[in-house]
């Protein structure tokens, strides 16, 4: 039988297998991209979709939310007890907005902010200057130190001693080692600003206790709720009890009318899968991927900007390779790999033609990858390299990723047994 789908819409039916198969038959390595469960999928395309629910638990601008109010209570109580906060908000559209949101809870338009450079590994929300959030803060923005590609927390103190920032923002799109968060809030804390802890990328890591969480030394933290976390897309934010109403508040009505009921549902489904063993064996793994394939890397040549990794991502450095970051993630492409090219730090090269490659192994771990294919990948790197416009040879490396995939398919579910106290 026909779908509903493949019935009414065709194109869009059809549009949507190419994609599958794409996702299926390619090594994707964007930092930021993976799988979700087949659970989470269902919750995603849920009845939910349907409803609007303005408002929290029990305080609501529309009728019918018997069941909004259990799920959106759940999915809290979740967040609070796998990241171990006090209270958990998790109606924000976007990891972006999350941001957003903490901003306007603790300080004021005009105020002085402090985050991380985006051509040095920040994101565009820390502050940087073609954002919304340099418009209406005033931003100043630190940088790691392009010799070792890591922060020098002595630098980034006599900046905000300096400028003494309202808010100091930590956290990262490329930084490839593990964040001291408590040194970020010993600084905010000397200067009187206020921690705002983004984890997006992380926050997988930060729930198997392979990452410092920044719970305890963070007066807000945000993230993304896919990425390693292996949700639906959206945002989530945490933060110590004495700022829960403004935080609250922040989000609705202050940012965002109704919550995504259906994407919440799914945060609640990827959030109970997160609290089991299996789901700290996956992120333990998604680290040994990153480590093993950083060291094959560079055995192969290659620079990795601060020599390696300590989480999920690499940043890598072609300088050296004499290949631009833009024609060489086309080259991958064409050879079945998928990645994002990246500014390093201190890049003579313009943003849209950069010097880097970011490369991360969330989405490979998710399909059952280790070890022996990180080295079979990390060889394919320097065979693209070496043929980068011999299309012969990327059609013959694509056939032979593609043969990789079909010996690690997408998992239609995780083997992940609900625990009997889920909440």
């Amino acid at each position: 039988m026909l779908s509903a789908l493949e019935k009414y819409d065709p194109q869009i039916y059809e549009l949507l297998n190419q994609e599958k198969a794409r996702q299926s038959g390619s090594i994707r390595l964007i930092a930021s991209e993976n799988y979700v469960s087949k659970a989470v999928l269902q919750a995603t395309g849920s009845c939910m979709t349907n409803k609007y629910a303005e408002g929290y638990p029990g305080k609501r601008y529309y009728e019918g939310q018997q069941v909004t109010d259990l799920i959106e209570t759940i999915t809290c109580q979740r967040a609070k007890k796998i990241f171990n906060a006090d209270h958990a908000n998790v109606q924000s559209y976007s990891g972006s907005v999350a941001n957003i949101a903490a901003y306007s809870a603790l300080i004021e338009p005009g105020d002085t902010i402090m985050g991380l450079s985006l051509t040095y590994g920040g994101h565009l929300t820390h502050g940087w200057k073609a954002s919304f959030t340099s418009k209406v803060y005033n931003s100043v923005q630190y940088e790691v130190d392009p010799d070792t590609g890591r922060f020098d927390f002595n630098k980034i103190e006599e900046l905000a001693k300096k400028h003494r920032p309202k808010m100091i923002v930590s956290g990262a799109t490329a930084y490839c080692r593990e964040i001291d968060f408590a040194k970020f809030g010993e600084i905010a804390k000397s200067v009187g600003a206020y921690h705002l802890s983004d984890i997006a990328h992380i926050s997988g890591l930060v729930i198997a206790g392979i990452h410092q969480s920044p719970v305890p030394h963070s007066d807000i933290v945000s993230t993304t709720t896919h990425k390693t976390l292996r949700g639906p897309r959206g945002g989530m934010l945490l933060c110590k009890k004495e700022h829960a109403k403004a935080l609250d508040v922040a989000v609705f009505p202050g940012l965002q009318g109704g919550p995504h009921m259906h994407t919440m549902t799914a945060i609640a489904v990827a959030l109970a899968e997160a609290d089991t063993d299996e789901f700290i064996n996956y992120a333990k793994q998604i680290v040994i991927n990153a480590k093993r394939l950083a060291e094959k890397l560079m055995e192969h040549g290659f620079d990795l900007v601060s020599g390696g990794t300590d989480n999920h991502l690499m940043l890598i450095d072609l300088r050296s390779k004499n290949i631009p970051g833009k024609i060489y993630a086309k080259a991958l492409g064409r050879a079945g790999i998928v990645t994002n090219y990246n500014t390093i730090p201190n890049d003579p090269a313009p943003p849209f033609n950069p010097s880097g490659l970011r490369i991360g192994t969330p989405a490979i771990t998710t399909r059952g990858m280790k070890e022996e294919q990180m080295d079979q990948i990390a060889a394919v790197f320097k065979r693209v390299a070496e043929n980068i416009q011999n299309e012969a040879v990327l059609e013959e490396i694509r056939k032979e990723m593609l043969l990789l995939c079909s010996h690690f398919p997408v998992p239609d579910h995780f083997i992940i047994p609900p625990k009997k106290n889920v909440i």
